[in-house]
Formats: C-alpha cells, sequence, structure tokens
C-alpha cells in the first residue's frame, strides 16, 4: 500500500509524535508498503524524512502552529490524495480532537484510527465519563470549571473538599500524555494545580484521585489485548514516567485475578464502544484497592514508541509491531472498499 504518515502537529505531544511516527514508518517499510511522513505544521514543500524525535521530560514549551490554510493546502496535496490510507500518529490538539479527521473525510481518503465524533467526545474527559456512567463503566467522580476561576481557588478548595474529597488529581479537559496533570493532597496546593493546568486549555477537570494500581487496556479491532500494569517510579505515570526510561516498570500480562482481569477487559471494550471508537486505542485504569477498576480516559491515538503499551500488550498477544501497523492499516483501507 502506498501510505501516508501524520506526524508531527501542533499540540504539547509533537514529539511523542515524531517517535511514534519514526517507528510506524520504519515498520511498514519492513513490511514492504510505501511509507512516507507527512506533517501537518510544516508547508507541503518542506516535508522530509523525521529525524530521531528525543522526548523530553516535559513537553516542548513551543512546537510550530497548523495554519487552516496549510491543513487544506497538505490535505489536498498528491501527498494525501494519492495515499491509499493515512496513518493518524498524531497525538493530542486538532490531530487528536476530530479536526484532523474532519479534514481527512472531506478529502475522502480512509485514515486510521476513531471518526470526527469518537475523537472529540475521547479528547474531552468531562463528556467521556458522561458517556462511562451511561454504558455502566464506573468512573471516578469529578467536576469541571472554567480556568477564569482559577482566582477563585479558595472557594474551589471547599467545594472539593465536601464534594470530591482530598486527595484529588488536575488535568486539562482536552489534553493527553499527562500534560498539565497535578495530584493535589491538601487544600493548598489547588491553585497552583489550576494555573498549571490552565496553560492547556479552558477547562479543567478535578477528579478524586483513586489509590491503587496502574492498569490499561489495549482494544484492537473489537477485542481487548492483555492487560499491562504500569508502576511508576514514584507513584505517579506522569508526561516524564512514560517517555524516560527505567522510570516505570511494566507487568505484561498484568497479574490479576481471571476474573478480575477479564472485568477490565470488558469495561475496556464497553468504554470504547460508548465512545464509538474504531480500530484501536487504550484505555486507563486506576484499580482501586478493593480491586474495582475505575476507567480514566480512552486515548484514540495512543503512543507508537518503544516505551508504548499498545505495542507492549500486542507483543504479549504474539503480535510483533510491524504486523500491528500493517493491521491497522487494513482496517482503515476496508472502510474504503
Amino acid at each position: 500500500m502506498k501510505i501516508a504518515v501524520l506526524i508531527g502537529g501542533d499540540s504539547a505531544e509533537r514529539d511523542v509524535s515524531l517517535s511514534s511516527g519514526k517507528g510506524i514508518i520504519e515498520a511498514l517499510r519492513q513490511r514492504g508498503h510505501e511509507a512516507y511522513p507527512v506533517d501537518p505544521a510544516l508547508p507541503v514543500e518542506e516535508q522530509c524524512e523525521p529525524e530521531t524525535a528525543a522526548i523530553g521530560e516535559c513537553p516542548p514549551e513551543e512546537v510550530p502552529a497548523i495554519l487552516p490554510e496549510r491543513a487544506f493546502d497538505w490535505a489536498r496535496s498528491p501527498l494525501i490524495c494519492e495515499a491509499e490510507v493515512v496513518f493518524n500518529a498524531l497525538h493530542g490538539g486538532v490531530g487528536e480532537d476530530g479536526t484532523i479527521q474532519a479534514i481527512l473525510e472531506a478529502a475522502g481518503v480512509p485514515y486510521t484510527g476513531t471518526g470526527v465524533l469518537g475523537s472529540a467526545l475521547s479528547m474531552n474527559k468531562d463528556r467521556s465519563k458522561a458517556l462511562f456512567r451511561e454504558a455502566g463503566v464506573r468512573t471516578a467522580p469529578h467536576i469541571l470549571l472554567s480556568s477564569a476561576r482559577d482566582a477563585e481557588a479558595g472557594r474551589i478548595g471547599g467545594d472539593i473538599e465536601n464534594g470530591l474529597g482530598f486527595p484529588v488529581v488536575v488535568k486539562p479537559n482536552g489534553q493527553g500524555s499527562s500534560v498539565g496533570f497535578s495530584f493535589v493532597p491538601e487544600p493548598t496546593g489547588i491553585g497552583e494545580a489550576l494555573e498549571r493546568a490552565a496553560t492547556y486549555g479552558d477547562e479543567i477537570v478535578i477528579e478524586r484521585f483513586i489509590p491503587g494500581r496502574e492498569i490499561t487496556a489495549a482494544i484492537l479491532g473489537c477485542g481487548a489485548l492483555p492487560l499491562v500494569e504500569i508502576v511508576p517510579e514514584g507513584g505517579f505515570y506522569d508526561y516524564k514516567r512514560k517517555y524516560t526510561k527505567g522510570t516505570s516498570e511494566y507487568i505484561v500480562p498484568a497479574v490479576l485475578e481471571r476474573e478480575i482481569a477479564e472485568t477490565v477487559q470488558e469495561q475496556a471494550v464497553a468504554a470504547f464502544r460508548a465512545l464509538t471508537c474504531r480500530d484501536y486505542a487504550r484505555v486507563d485504569f486506576r484499580l482501586s484497592e478493593k480491586e474495582e477498576p475505575f476507567c480514566l480516559e480512552v486515548n484514540t491515538l495512543p503512543g507508537m514508541t518503544e516505551l508504548s503499551l499498545v505495542p507492549m500488550a500486542a507483543r504479549s498477544a504474539g503480535i510483533e509491531f510491524d504486523e500491528l501497523v500493517e493491521r491497522i492499516c487494513h482496517m482503515a483501507r476496508a472502510r474504503a472498499v
């Protein structure tokens, strides 16, 4: 197949996308496909092979912007229009919230991953959690607020203490990779956490912290792959511990009683379907001290780096990385037939 791989983009997860994209391109070429990169944040004439992306301990402070006219330029270019499949390896921002998906729909080119509606719903943590509850998927209680209320941190602290109880987790409503994440054990830390989250968006989710184990379920097609347990250094799987070697331990498959593992997988598939996702995704959970799974979110464009969890789970199921990305491409191509 002739496959355009979307990489880079303009979100805080740009470096992760560059690293994912490079690995995907190499894997597809190994399988005999004509794969090439397309970065929507760069002019058509400046497209080039991705260099090895160094993912830092924090998201990049500056990234290029995807200009509206530029987005349509590349979407109308032979880079996209002549591709049999577009592999979307963007992470966060317009690459994951339904915007790029809508442009590709208009271009009439089959693309990998979740469509416009599912992408928009999955990137909105507040809406996702509402749909989880309707589908019978357990999720932690939360409140949604505007960053305009940052100055009222003292009153918000009281609201949280009475409604959710401390400790809580504070994060932007529309980001991934733990960008803007804070763990807040007591009211005095809420103001700083809100300020940090507001850097990445106008809406902020404050969620009750669920102590326990970190479990993730990868979905491929319509089924769940073996579960992965994440044991991060320091207790929190933040941006640094996701992308820095040696800062997290991964147990694949997760050591769980069979009944609990099956429950987590069933909940993962239910969350995936509730958000109208397709092809593949990663569903993140906290397993409470009573071994009750609480769904945190669905990531419709999970990382494909050497430390990423979906390839790790696939490998545990006997699916090597090159086969995994090829399978995903075939799912997209089948929709064009």
